[in-house]
């Protein structure tokens, strides 16, 4: 049976589009050249990102990225200054160039008529830094930050704000997205959702199924231009 075309991609940014191979290394030496406590910062970013929007407070995700560096160096008894682990993860963010497969995916993707939209916890201005950087700017139709909304992704409200951005309803919108936590808030806030199993990423077991489940972003879009 062929499937219908969602009228809006929504792409996640880092890690599933972005290749962040040389920030994980920055952040590494930073942390004396331990890269295994790459994913514990990474999951202490978005934990606190968390407890800000839960505690209805807002502050930028590179400024809880630094903090939560800062925490994991404390623990580890490293000392970051807040201003050194602020540029760090901004000039970091900031400069990450694209998986191989990815601009090919999305030429194929606009061709087959498909809108697409960044969709990011990052702040606007980043995201437009990461993007001019990265060579991807002219593939998207637009690019949104969650900033407006006062809270990160995966809180329901930032993925009903999105859909009403575009002007669509939420069963029209489809995230593309390496990471499970936000493959499953969009799931649970009545998206449909596709999962690029970038390495070192899971779907959450408890979420709803994907409807598509693939190894890089390319394989992803020649299934899509499959919809009718």
């Amino acid at each position: 049976m062929t499937k219908v075309k969602p009228k809006v991609l929504f792409f996640d940014v880092n890690e599933t589009l972005l290749d962040l191979t040389a920030m994980k290394k920055q952040i590494g030496q930073a942390l004396g050249g331990k890269e295994e406590l790459l994913p514990l910062w990474f999951t202490t970013m978005l934990h606190y990102s968390l407890v800000v929007s839960a505690s209805g407070k807002h502050q930028s995700f590179g400024y809880i990225g630094a903090a939560a560096l800062q925490m994991v160096a404390a623990n580890n008894n490293i000392t970051i200054s807040e201003n050194d682990a602020r540029k760090l993860v901004t000039e970091s963010i900031e400069n990450l160039p694209a998986h191989p497969e990815v601009k090919d995916a999305l030429i194929s993707l606009r061709q087959s008529g498909y809108q697409l939209v960044a969709f990011t916890n990052s702040s606007t201005m980043g995201l437009k830094k990461q993007f001019k950087n990265a060579g991807l700017t002219d593939y998207f139709d637009d690019m949104l930050s969650v900033e407006p909304t006062g809270k990160f992704k995966p809180f329901t409200d930032t993925y009903l704000w999105g859909a009403k951005k575009m002007d669509v309803k939420p069963e029209d919108c489809m995230l593309i997205a390496a990471h499970g936590w936000d493959v499953a808030g969009a799931l649970w806030a009545g998206w449909r959702a596709a999962f690029v199993n970038r390495p070192g990423q899971q779907a959450f077991p408890l979420a709803p199924e994907t409807e598509l489940f693939e190894t890089d972003l390319k394989k992803i879009a020649d299934i899509l231009v499959t919809y009718k």
